[in-house]
């Protein structure tokens, strides 16, 4: 059967537009637009058809649907063809069950859904995969695209770059100078990206790109472009599918941008319309407490909203003053029951820190979203019979900075609770053995 979904205000303007079509915003309102399926026609196959589909499907090696996010393909972009699809079989991440953390903490079942064991480190490739591929359509059709554009914080950046790439054409990048990761700087270097690393912060950035986009064959990357946000839904489809078709209680997940918490509404929404699923979780938003206009919106009962010139934070990814997705990720919290936290300095280092201890090795964003299930299980909001999903968005290995920086207490307004640095000591094994034995003693 043929599916179709189309592009339509997120304000309810009536007017449709092809996925085809290079177009950002409601031509009538200005507001953001989403994409939107026919349900009715999905509904067709049945709930139990579709999950025994994507069960089919799974990690298996039939070109693209083995990929965690074309596996879902009639869910995500009908409308593309499969020899258009540029897929690096992203998705299909592990959900982790951190035994060890859960049991320090009274939760036992926690899970951190890890997003960063992916092509190029985080869930950034998941939206990637759709929009580029849908490029590559544009293009075949005729179309004059001579770039792929984006600004970033670094994860965007590499995972445009590296899909660029395998599509054959052509990406610039705009970065903020000196606020990235080397990792995360090197990866669109090495993926032959024009880098551009511009003096001014991410919103700076962003503000040139879409003036960028203004020019038509320039084709913007970004998560205001809401192909990106339906690739991104999958995380929510591919949890509950690891869960055997189970919804957890709570997901939490660090926000900037904040596509990322429209991209899980949206998902855990369109499971319910197709019956695969009869509840939804909490779902908990959590940022830097430098970068916190969502959080202060939230405070207020999300009755005015101003943006804000973020500060620097040790969670770059995340260092965002002025989210493009702002409304959406409003909408999702408030049908969800979902609560947004905040994480300083010190906590987000110690709560990453204190993880990796367990022997996860987070990047510092995922250590706002352990701040924010600290926090929630020291007020009793989440309970120790609670099945918890954090979502780490990224590898730590993109932070090597971050993670040298902590144990040698080099982090400004960070108090290293859990440092754990070299012993250097002479080649002796009486002097070694008093050591071990001084250290496990304790």
């Amino acid at each position: 059967m043929k599916y179709d979904a189309w592009f339509q205000c997120v304000q309810g303007c009536e007017r449709r537009h092809e996925l085809n079509e290079i177009i950002y915003r409601c031509t009538k309102c200005g507001n953001l637009l989403e994409v939107k399926h026919d349900v009715d026609r999905l509904k067709t196959r049945s709930a139990a058809a579709w999950m025994s589909l994507f069960e089919k499907r799974y990690m298996r090696t039939a070109y693209p649907y083995g990929s965690g996010v074309w596996g879902k393909k009639e869910l995500i972009c009908p409308n593309i063809d499969n020899g258009n699809i540029v897929s690096t079989y992203e998705g299909g991440t592990n959900l982790f069950w951190a035994e060890r953390l859960g049991k320090s903490i009274d939760v036992p079942d926690l899970w951190i859904k890890q997003c960063g064991i992916s092509h190029t480190g985080s869930f950034k490739d998941l939206g990637m995969t759709v929009l580029v591929s849908m490029v590559k359509q544009i293009i075949s059709e005729g179309k004059d695209i001579r770039a792929v554009i984006c600004a970033s914080t670094g994860d965007t950046s590499a995972s445009l770059a590296a899909y660029a790439a395998a599509a054959d054409i052509p990406a610039v990048i705009l970065l903020p100078r000196a606020k990235v990761s080397m990792t995360q700087l090197i990866q669109p270097i090495c993926n032959n990206a024009l880098t551009l690393s511009l003096d001014t912060d991410f919103d700076g950035c962003m503000a040139i790109v879409q003036k960028l986009a203004e020019t038509p064959y320039f084709y913007l990357a970004n998560s205001i472009n809401s192909l990106r946000i339906e690739g991104q839904k999958t995380i929510s489809i591919e949890i509950v599918q690891q869960f055997e078709w189970e919804v957890p209680d709570w997901i939490i997940i660090p926000g900037g941008n904040l596509g990322n918490v429209s991209a899980l509404g949206l998902g855990f929404r369109l499971m319910q319309d197709l019956g695969i699923i009869n509840k939804l979780p909490r779902i908990v938003c959590a940022q830097a407490a430098k970068a916190n206009p969502l959080y202060t919106s939230y405070l207020n009962n999300f009755t005015d909203f101003s943006s804000m010139s973020a500060q620097t934070t040790l969670a770059t990814a995340i260092q965002i003053g002025n989210p493009v997705s702002i409304q959406k990720a409003i909408k999702v919290i408030e049908e969800f029951n979902g609560i947004v936290e905040q994480a300083t300095e010190s906590e987000l280092a110690n709560a990453a820190a204190l993880a990796d201890r367990t022997g996860l090795f987070n990047c510092p964003h995922t250590g706002v979203a352990l701040t924010a299930l600290f926090k929630l299980i020291e007020r009793k909001e989440i309970q120790r019979t609670d099945r918890v999903v954090v979502i780490s968005t990224a590898t730590g290995l993109k932070f090597p900075e971050f993670k040298v920086d902590y144990h040698n207490k080099q982090q400004k307004e960070v108090d290293p609770l859990h440092q754990n640095l070299p012993v250097e000591l002479p080649a002796n094994y009486d002097t070694i053995m008093q050591t071990i034995d001084q250290r496990f003693s304790c």
